[in-house]
């Protein structure tokens, strides 16, 4: 079962950073993602979700290789491709993956202009290395909603939401 976790930030950069520093530990299997989205809110209000997979030009592609493959079939590959491309990224376009889009789009509404939040649907992780590693986000960002039991949830409010800065004596 997947957890997700909303986390926003008062600057745009901040949260493309996050999602950036996420998919390295990715690589590095210390976090299992499901779905991560950047939702921002410009300063006309408008709300953007920038997916980090475009599924619309994965559909496409899919949908070219498919097309040209049934093409051959009937001696006419270039057509059997561009109806394809066509069909896969119009199913790409539709499709819904991971988070809904209407629940981000929903919160989103209620950011300040030039806000954003990252949604993150996780599957799996390793906390204290994942908290380790996003050490540069303490105190910089707010924790909106999780799906996480209350002390998980606790320790990362706590994490991202930390104002003091520690200092040697």
């Amino acid at each position: 079962m997947s957890d997700l976790v909303v986390v926003s930030f008062p600057d745009q950069e901040l949260a493309f950073e996050l999602r950036a520093e996420l998919a390295k530990m990715q690589k590095s299997y210390l976090i299992d993602i499901e779905d991560i989205v950047v939702a921002t809110r410009d300063e006309k209000g408008k709300v953007k979700l920038h997916q980090a997979v475009n599924l619309t030009s994965a559909g496409a592609v899919g949908g070219g290789f498919w097309g040209m493959l049934i093409g051959l079939l009937f001696l006419n590959p270039l057509l059997g491709a561009a109806i394809g491309a066509g069909a896969g990224a119009l199913s790409g376009k539709f499709t819904d993956i991971g988070i809904n889009d209407e629940f981000m789009k929903g919160l989103a509404e209620h950011f300040q202009p030039g806000c954003a939040a990252v949604f993150v649907l996780v599957r799996k992780v390793t906390a204290d290395k994942v908290l380790e590693g996003l050490s540069e986000f303490r105190g910089k960002g707010k924790v909106l909603q999780t799906s996480l039991e209350k002390d998980r949830e606790d320790t990362l409010r706590a994490f991202l939401e930390d104002q003091s800065l520690e200092t040697s004596v």
